[in-house]
């Protein structure tokens, strides 16, 4: 199923493992993967496709995120390989940190580097907007739908001030996170913010579309907002709903992540 579209370059989901997807940007006949975890699924909708992988995207360190990389390098030779800077990685690549922007010329486009520490110290996302407006964010394990990703090397501080960035993009870039986690995540924000109508609708629309198995992403920046409990930390309900009935954003925020942890 296509999802994105930026004239004739297409975004596709892979699904690897039990939850992660490969995000996949091609222009019918060259690809870049992003974050890539898993080869296989790879190689196999390349074929499929009859595209040729010309770069990979990554966006942190951890495994279901890289294990894929070496095996594509191989099968792809020609393939450029962009990674955090802040990270190491056994495999050769370009480095990128924040404010650069990755030229993948092959494809047409043009994708501004945020380095968003946090889930780890050097994560980075990746974004870009056409000629048309359209606006996509490749952002790995940072934000996720209706939620955000486990802190694992960063702070608190850290990651509420990522999420912030990105919270201030323009309502309608389109959000392809690496997880499958939305209905989770959802049922968690109702569990703080039960009488959010905008929320409650996104859990039917989400029930659906997985009911027929499909992606409940991308999300958009504009939903988000509206609904993700990580990005209201200001707001009253969230507030109440922590437990803490404090209007400190870092504490509220601290709360409902060690909340979500255990849920």
């Amino acid at each position: 199923m296509i999802v994105g579209m930026h004239h004739n370059v297409q975004i596709i989901p892979i699904p690897a493992f039990k939850d992660n997807y490969i995000w996949l940007i091609h222009n019918g006949q060259q690809a870049v993967a992003v974050d890539p975890g898993d080869a296989y699924p790879v190689i196999q909708t390349l074929t499929e496709l009859n595209l040729s992988l010309t770069g990979i995207l990554i966006t942190h360190h951890h495994q279901d995120h890289i294990a894929g990389v070496s095996a594509l390098i191989k099968a792809y030779p020609d393939g450029d390989v962009y990674a955090p800077r802040l990270e190491s990685f056994s495999f050769s690549h370009t480095p990128v940190d924040a404010d650069q922007v990755v030229h993948l010329t092959d494809i047409g486009l043009n994708l501004s580097v945020m380095h968003l520490p946090g889930h780890t110290l050097g994560h980075v996302a990746y974004y870009t907007e056409n000629k048309l407006g359209d606006q996509w964010l490749l952002c790995g394990d940072t934000l996720f739908g209706a939620g955000c990703g486990r802190l694992f090397e960063g702070t608190p501080e850290q990651m509420l001030h990522s999420l912030k960035r990105l919270a201030a993009l323009a309502g309608n870039t389109e959000v392809y996170c690496s997880h499958e986690y939305t209905l989770r995540n959802i049922e968690f924000a109702l569990s703080l913010e039960p009488s959010n109508p905008i929320l409650q609708k996104r859990k039917l629309d989400t029930q659906a579309l997985r009911d027929k198995g499909m992606a409940s992403l991308p999300s958009s920046i504009e939903l988000e907002r509206a609904t993700n409990p990580f990005l209201r930390c200001h707001i009253a309900s969230i507030q109440v709903g922590s437990g803490l009935r404090s209007t400190d954003e870092v504490a509220v925020f601290t709360r409902i992540r060690e909340l979500r942890n255990v849920y």
